[in-house]
């Protein structure tokens, strides 16, 4: 089900009432918050995705936000903290991987965590009743929880604890599963501290550091059973048992006052940080920290942590969580920051999250680990919701997850998936789920459904559906009391408005490869991609090959321009590409410029190599991040610091280059002609590894150019998501340059409305038919002034069809049809073309617009000239 609300969304200090009634929309001042759609995920949890829109710096920018509602009174339903791989600590993985291990329905990223410590959260976790992890002693960092009658808290939580040995000398507890970490003072916590680690830790080293050695004792069953000094257990916790780990006093408390034999007493305990409340964590089904609070009462808190140092006043990726005033619902939240999504600030997140009916609600953490799963309905196999930030899921170390508890139901509904809009004999697979009483998806392999048209026009195999005529019907498959429906439109010449190659601007080389996409708009504003094989595909100008779309070009040899042709139902779209130059700069092997290395900052440590593969000479830059403060970067460098002129005009700089997975940027600095040194990105992401050809765009820059650099870079934002050390390898920089369309010549044509006698270029014609002027149109004979500027025309007798190709133009015009076909677009004249004496007449206002035409009209002789 889709529903459409928006809701204003006034300044944070004002008072706000929230009236969320679906299809109802409320104006207020910006930003504003729209649902664009919903859908059950199970029995008490639904999915509901938001578009949230303000102003940044005077522009309109748009957020996608996906929130999972929970009905923390359903008892289908449940809420616990995941972990790691198989519930483990030390073991990150993606949200989508701790959904599928534990078998939830939906989930989220959990806590804040050291991305370079062992992979533990920042604060504490109760899984199923089990304690994971305890909090850190850090102000501020707020916990999500869920009591054993189903009510949300969010409140910090202190962690006090002892170990007391067999002589009665206590020592203070530092928590349980902690890394290392500083307190807020910026204090060590691993110094001179004393920790316990459960089975839940899956490591056998534990908090390493490098600098603090660990002396370590094995607990089972309140018995000393073994004590490492200086070094570590060399095992995992044991289920019945724990491990001590201490270092400096605790270290001291370990060695002098623990014995192998000895029976010794833990106790530690989680307590609410406001006295005055009483709840008692031994009876939380469940438990998830984060950071600061973000709503107390539906209206945005002052930030218990400085946000600063997690990029708050920057628009992210977000995850938080929250309950509503009556505690019966839970709302888990992500917000976007990716290609066609802008990302939130935490002020424009607390907005969102009372915009969404959040009464108290804290962050977790965001950026590259902000990832939200979701099982669709029907689905057996949850999916990634959300476009994460740096296009990759992270591996994390917890997470929220929501769980059904319902019983096997009967079949309830199906759910019918397949293309909405089809062409003439395209074969289209429709596929079926099917859930039950408790919005759980059922196996479909016994199920087999009865199919159904609304009309006649195709037939099914299976559930295979081909139509055979143009119009509209709908597919119903039908099983038990489940049945659903899908709108379909068959599309023919008479339905589109437009058909027009989606291909961009660039121009053709030799031997390259390139998709034709061609977008089809109805009448009814729906849009769709034409299959390759709908189409009748001609091509001119230059020799090669069109298959399923995609023109490769043998040879280009003497031309300027190849013109490809599609054609559908009779209505024809064209695209005129001029032939690029491609002009190689750079290749090792053959021809190149002095190239040094450097780095920013000094830190940094770079080497520029040249490498070899399979043979081929290539640049080798070779990273290490790992020191320094801010941006960094490694160069290659040509000409010194002077860089290498760049002849002419290119459009395109393109390399080859190999990549390293790092997620790193890889850029070129070039100089344009006022001295501007402009960084042009070949990505921002460098999410593959293996050869890659890149292109970017310098079209922009004034002429002339200089190359200075080609090089790695880790920018400050974000850096903690991409590899400090790796090397790429770079080959075969080239400049594209852009084609020129062939020149039409350059005639004149003078024509008199009522009379026969013309002129071309002054050479006096005879008319078989004179422009004359219907309905206040001028009408004037297509075929002579077409070809006489420099255009062809063929004729269709059977569809009394004629087309016109000049220059870049093509145009379709049926005798007595007033609608003609411009280069794909559907456009209709006054006076529809006729045919007189035998020769086709046109009006000359829209044919001169559309062909390209300048016309000059002399009133007093009503005299024409075309050129």
């Amino acid at each position: 089900m889709t529903v459409q609300r928006q809701v204003g969304l006034g300044a944070l200090a004002c008072a706000l009432v929230w009236q969320l009634v679906a299809g109802t929309t409320v104006y207020a001042a910006s930003p504003t918050l729209t649902l664009s759609s919903q859908e059950t995920i199970t029995s008490g949890a639904v999915m509901k995705n938001y578009i949230w829109t303000t102003t940044r710096s005077n522009k309109d920018v748009s957020v996608n936000a996906n929130v999972v509602e929970v009905d923390l009174t359903n008892p289908n339903v449940k809420i616990d903290a995941m972990a790691g791989t198989k519930n483990q600590f030390t073991k990150n993985q993606s949200v989508l991987g701790m959904v599928k291990d534990t078998g939830a329905v939906a989930g989220v990223n959990g806590d804040f965590f050291n991305t370079q410590a062992e992979g533990v959260p920042e604060g504490a976790q109760i899984t199923n009743g089990q304690v994971m992890a305890t909090p850190a002693k850090i102000s501020g960092l707020y916990s999500f929880a869920i009591t054993k009658s189903n009510q949300p808290i969010i409140d910090i939580f202190d962690f006090q604890g002892k170990v007391t040995a067999k002589d009665g000398t206590s020592f203070e507890l530092g928590g349980v599963n902690k890394t290392y970490y500083w307190d807020d003072n910026d204090v060590a916590m691993i110094a001179d501290g004393l920790f316990l680690y459960t089975s839940a830790w899956a490591m056998t080293q534990r908090a390493v550091d490098g600098t603090h050695v660990p002396t370590e004792a094995l607990i089972q069953n309140d018995i000393v059973k073994e004590i490492a000094v200086d070094t570590n257990v060399k095992m995992i916790a044991p289920a019945d048992g724990y491990i001590l780990r201490g270092s400096g006093l605790a270290r001291e408390f370990i060695v002098n006052h623990l014995k192998v034999g000895d029976k010794i007493t833990t106790k530690y305990d989680m307590i609410p940080h406001d006295a005055s409340q009483t709840y008692d964590w031994r009876n939380f089904k469940m438990l998830i920290g984060g950071s600061t609070l973000l709503i107390d009462e539906a209206k945005p808190s002052y930030f218990t942590r400085n946000i600063g140092d997690f990029s708050g006043y920057s628009p992210r990726s977000r995850t938080a969580i929250g309950y509503s005033k009556d505690m019966k619902t839970a709302y888990i939240v992500t917000s976007d920051r990716s290609a066609g999504s802008a990302g939130m600030t935490l002020p424009e997140l607390q907005q969102f999250m009372i915009g969404a009916g959040i009464w108290k609600g804290m962050v977790l953490d965001g950026g590259g680990s902000t990832q939200m799963v979701s099982r669709p309905l029907g689905d057996f196999d949850p999916k990634l919701v959300n476009k994460t930030e740096n296009g990759n899921q992270r591996s994390v170390v917890n997470g929220v997850g929501v769980y059904s508890t319902a019983p096997k139901g009967d079949l309830k509904g199906l759910i019918l998936k397949g293309q909405n809009i089809l062409f003439m004999n395209e074969p289209s697979t429709y596929q079926f789920k099917a859930y039950d009483d408790y919005y759980n998806p059922i196996l479909v392999d016994g199920i087999v459904p009865q199919w159904s048209t609304s009309t006649t026009n195709g037939s099914f195999k299976d559930n295979v559906y081909t139509p055979s005529t143009t119009g509209k019907t709908q597919i119903t498959a039908k099983s038990g009391k489940g049945s659903a429906s899908i709108d379909v439109e068959v599309v023919g010449r008479d339905q589109i408005t437009a058909m027009t190659f989606n291909a961009g601007s660039f121009s053709l080389t030799e031997g390259g490869d390139f998709k034709l996409p061609i977008g089809v708009t109805t009448r009814s504003g729906a849009t769709r991609d034409l299959p390759a094989a709908s189409a009748t595909w001609e091509l001119s100008g230059v020799k090669g090959s069109l298959k399923d779309g995609v023109l490769h070009v043998d040879s280009a040899s003497g031309s300027q321009a190849a013109q490809v042709i599609a054609r559908y139902d009779g209505y024809s779209t064209m695209v005129t590409l001029p032939i690029g130059q491609e002009k190689s700069w750079y290749d090792v092997d053959k021809y190149a410029v002095m190239t040094t290395g450097d780095k920013y900052p000094a830190e940094v440590v770079s080497a520029v190599n040249i490498a070899q593969d399979n043979g081929n000479k290539n640049l080798e830059i070779a990273y290490d991040f790992t020191k320094g403060t801010g941006t960094k970067a490694a160069y290659a460098r040509f000409n010194g610091t002077s860089g290498a002129p760049i002849e002419g005009e290119p459009e395109f700089i393109t390399a080859r280059v190999l990549g390293d997975g790092s997620f790193n940027w890889v850029r070129a600095e070039v100089v344009d002609a006022n001295g501007v040194t402009n960084l042009v990105s070949f990505t921002e992401n460098m999410n593959w590894t293996g050869w890659r050809k890149l292109t970017a765009d310098v079209s922009d820059l004034k002429y002339p150019l200089k190359i200075k650099s080609v090089y790695v870079a880790n920018p400050a934002n974000g850096q903690d998501e991409r590899a400090s050390k790796g090397k790429i390898n770079i080959d075969d920089i080239s400049f594209i340059y852009k084609g020129q369309l062939t020149s039409l010549p350059k005639n004149t044509v003078k024509l008199t409305v009522n009379k026969k006698q013309v002129t071309l270029n002054d050479k006096p014609l005879t008319l078989e038919q004179a422009p004359t002027i219907v309905n206040d149109n001028t009408l004037i004979p297509l075929r002579f002034v077409t070809e006489a500027l420099g255009g062809n025309v063929k004729w269709d007798e059977k569809e009394r069809k004629v087309t016109v190709i000049r220059g870049d133009k093509l145009i379709d015009l049926w005798i007595d049809n007033s609608d003609l076909i411009v280069n794909g677009q559907r456009v209709t004249a006054e006076v529809a073309p006729k045919i007189m004496n035998n020769v086709t007449m046109v009006p000359l206002r829209l044919i001169s617009e559309k062909l390209g035409f300048k016309v000059g009209w002399e009133p007093k002789n009503y005299g024409i000239t075309l050129e």
